[in-house]
């Protein structure tokens, strides 16, 4: 009986290193860092708020793949390579997190250096599991988990 259940779904983009989208426990959804691609692995251009639109839409997909949804996150954090996106960044952001009497997640934001294939913007997160997306209470959730 494990603990601990890899999250892999289609519908977010691929992992690109030797990593799982996301780690299922019985108490919290831990998921990688997204990048602002589509789910074949493209990077799109675009506006900064449109990266932030599809690093957040593979946080949705994954977490719809655990049986949770976005209203359930309770911690994000947010790489960019140049803090002058900040507030595009936030703008795109407020438009998902916090929302329909959500409480807002706690956040970081940090400026770094360089992201993975040259991106400039990063969002990770970490939700409790169940509560919504596929509908799984926490019975199923720790079927899951268990195998």
């Amino acid at each position: 009986m494990s603990e601990l259940q890899a999250i892999q779904t289609k519908d977010a983009c691929p992992v690109a290193g030797p990593y799982s989208q996301a780690l299922l426990t019985p108490h919290a959804l831990y998921i990688s860092g997204q990048l602002p691609a589509l789910p074949s692995g493209e990077l799109p251009s675009g506006s900064m708020a449109y990266k932030t639109s599809l690093c957040i839409a593979n946080l949705k997909a994954i977490l719809a793949a655990s049986g949770s949804d976005i209203s359930r996150v309770v911690k994000t954090t947010v790489f960019l390579t140049d803090m002058k996106n900040f507030a595009e960044v936030n703008g795109e952001y407020e438009k998902h997190f916090g929302v329909n009497g959500a409480p807002k997640p706690a956040r970081s934001c940090v400026a770094v250096h360089q992201l993975p294939k040259g991106v400039e913007v990063e969002i990770e997160c970490v939700a409790l599991p169940g509560g919504g997306g596929k509908g799984h209470d926490e019975e199923e959730i720790e079927r899951r988990v268990a195998g």
